[in-house]
């Protein structure tokens, strides 16, 4: 961009929570290098609800309408017939496009009339201006510090911290009230194969009360079954917020939290965000993605099982369209090679740090 005034830039991630957190170094990084331009988010509505008024790299949101094809947009985007009027209403300088491999996010990048586009590309995706070659298996932080080299911007790939609001550390002293250490436990994930098993979270949330340490369940919604289950074989009480708190609440929780441990969903990134050591419980393939590269603070533990453990099919052959797949639809757990002892030992450890 030598030559070129950025006064405004686009970026395209519209999906969801650690979708979004695991841009933020690349979204810092375009601050850091255009500091005088605006940045504008392309999101969802929780990005919205969540982003506005928060200090940190993004200056603004605009909601993108449904657009057919764009994988993880959440469901209540607005109606899809919005969409031309959205891609005329403004012009950028600079249109990045984050969300995947480009089959449907560069025709989308490329009808907003940017100066100049870069982003990702797979092989049946349409150019841009300046691309990354999209493959499967790549740690996320780096493939959009990637994309963002293309505009000369660089940076750290550790998450810049997320400002917590004082509002949020209030409501989360009022939730965890007293002196901890508290440990989050979130045993959700979107993925039934990213959950580590309920019964293991109890087991877990046992020994670490029995040591002097306060576990809280976490999580939204849609994860109240599977934390009602933790409960449910829970040696003893556990404090339980799953669905009690809004997102910012959450962060101020994770805050306030010595320890996160998770599988590899949202509050495991937001735990990160807001500073909160983690032990991340992954499945292999999900770990080259999305864990982390440093172990001051983070412990990702990680399960090796590739074959489903129901019929035994190759799990692992995604972004390998030569390696045979039998396209396998069961969603036991693949996480079932990390043992509790080994859990709380990592937690254990990171609390006598912290």
């Amino acid at each position: 961009m030598e030559g070129i005034p950025v006064r405004r830039v686009a970026v395209l991630r519209c999906n969801a929570l650690g979708d979004y957190l695991m841009t933020t170094p690349a979204l810092a990084a375009l601050r850091a290098r255009f500091p005088d331009a605006e940045v504008t988010l392309l999101g969802a509505r929780w990005h919205e609800r969540f982003l506005t008024g928060r200090p940190g790299p993004v200056d603004r949101v605009r909601v993108l309408p449904r657009v057919d094809g764009l994988a993880g947009q959440p469901p209540d985007a607005p109606d899809a017939r919005t969409l031309p009027g959205f891609l005329r209403a403004e012009r950028y300088d600079l249109a990045v496009q984050l969300h995947g491999g480009g089959r449907a996010s560069n025709p989308l990048v490329a009808a907003l009339g940017a100066r100049r586009t870069i982003g990702l590309r797979a092989a049946d995706a349409p150019p841009l201006d300046a691309v990354v070659p999209y493959r499967y298996y790549q740690p996320e932080v780096e493939r959009y510090l990637e994309v963002a080299r293309l505009a000369g911007a660089d940076g750290p790939a550790d998450y810049p911290p997320l400002a917590v609001s004082r509002g949020e550390r209030a409501a989360a002293a009022g939730l965890l009230p007293g002196d901890g250490p508290w440990v989050a436990l979130h045993a959700g994930a979107t993925d039934p194969r990213r959950r580590w098993p309920a019964e293991r979270f109890a087991a877990l949330a046992g020994m670490l009360a029995a040591a002097g340490v306060r576990p809280v369940l976490v999580g939204g919604p849609a994860d109240a079954a599977v934390s009602a289950a933790v409960a449910e074989v829970a040696a003893r009480p556990i404090t339980d917020l799953t669905g009690r708190t809004g997102l910012g609440t959450l962060a101020g929780v994770l805050e306030r939290c010595a320890v996160a441990v998770a599988n590899d969903s949202g509050p495991l990134h937001l735990a990160r965000a807001v500073g909160t050591a983690t032990v991340g419980l992954y499945w292999c393939g999900n770990a080259i993605n999305a864990a982390p590269a440093t172990r001051t603070l983070h412990r990702p533990l990680l399960s090796w099982t590739v074959h489903c453990p129901e019929c035994g099919a190759d799990c692992s052959t995604a972004g390998h369209p030569h390696r045979r797949g039998d396209g396998c639809t069961h969603r036991p757990s693949f996480l079932g090679q990390i043992p509790v002892a080994e859990v709380h030992e990592e937690v254990m450890d990171l609390l006598s740090r912290t």
